[in-house]
């Protein structure tokens, strides 16, 4: 009876983090989950593809002074180092997030991948801070900031084409970086568009700029496609076929010399 009551206790204290070593039943609605972190976005001309989000990046307020030493302290998982960075850096495992508390109150909270999550990891921030011994306000004040999507189109593009076609809001430096970064104002999004087809959206605030970005973009992208693509590398297109026939004629010239050599005997 003492070893399961052991056990017990072990399993209770591995489930808490952060939290005074006190294991809280969690709400079913208050759970990480993975929806959201992959979203379809129209393409515009009939289909659609998906966008997976890699971050968000958001901020939130507490309302109240914090004392960062006695949190650092206090708490699991957190690092701060006043002379490096002025802020406590908090990690959580579930959801995966990190924050950065600084001594006014405000926070910002990084490595989620659904809004879902990154409001559950701010809750939960704010709980931990709570739990040392400061209250802070009911309302968080919270705010999404930033989202960063990938994609891939599945065709290659040519770069030079579209920066030339879209000057003003393209730009294209590959001596300095292989992708094209593309300003789109209308949603506020910022492109990385790579020669291979893959994306890096960044930029937006919401999953639907995410979608309206891309459904805009992607028929001017088309526009661009690479039709000739090399079969090999340094190779044109049509490359194989020459080779054939050189090898062929090879063929034809070593059998005619073979039977000019039987007729000669």
């Amino acid at each position: 009876a003492e070893s399961v009551s052991r056990e017990k206790k072990m399993a209770s204290n591995a489930e808490s983090s952060n939290d005074g070593g006190k294991s809280v039943a969690t709400p079913p609605d208050h759970a990480p989950s993975l929806a959201g972190s992959v979203i379809e976005a129209k393409d515009g001309l009939g289909g659609s593809n998906y966008i997976r989000i890699q971050n968000i990046s958001c901020t939130a307020n507490l309302g109240v002074r914090l004392d960062l030493k006695k949190i650092a302290l206090k708490c699991r998982n957190t690092e701060f180092n006043p002379r490096r960075f002025g802020a406590v850096i908090m990690r959580l495992r579930e959801p995966r997030a990190t924050a950065l508390i600084f001594a006014s109150g405000k926070m910002c909270i990084t490595g989620t991948k659904s809004t879902h999550n990154a409001t559950l990891a701010t809750k939960r921030f704010a709980y931990i801070v709570e739990r040392v011994g400061f209250k802070p306000e009911e309302h968080l004040d919270f705010k999404v900031q930033n989202i960063v999507g990938t994609t891939d189109v599945g065709f290659p593009i040519r770069l030079e084409g579209l920066v030339y076609a879209h000057s003003m809001y393209a730009s294209f430096e590959p001596e300095l970086f292989p992708g094209l970064i593309y300003r789109m104002i209308k949603p506020r999004v910022v492109f990385l568009i790579f020669v291979s087809g893959k994306l890096v959206i960044t930029g937006a605030r919401t999953e639907e700029d995410l979608r309206q970005a891309f459904t805009k973009l992607y028929p001017v992208l088309l526009d661009f496609r690479k039709l000739n693509v090399a079969t090999l590398p340094g190779l044109p297109s049509g490359g194989t076929s020459n080779t054939s026939t050189t090898a062929q004629s090879s063929t034809k010239t070593k059998n005619n010399d073979s039977h000019r050599e039987m007729a000669e005997v």
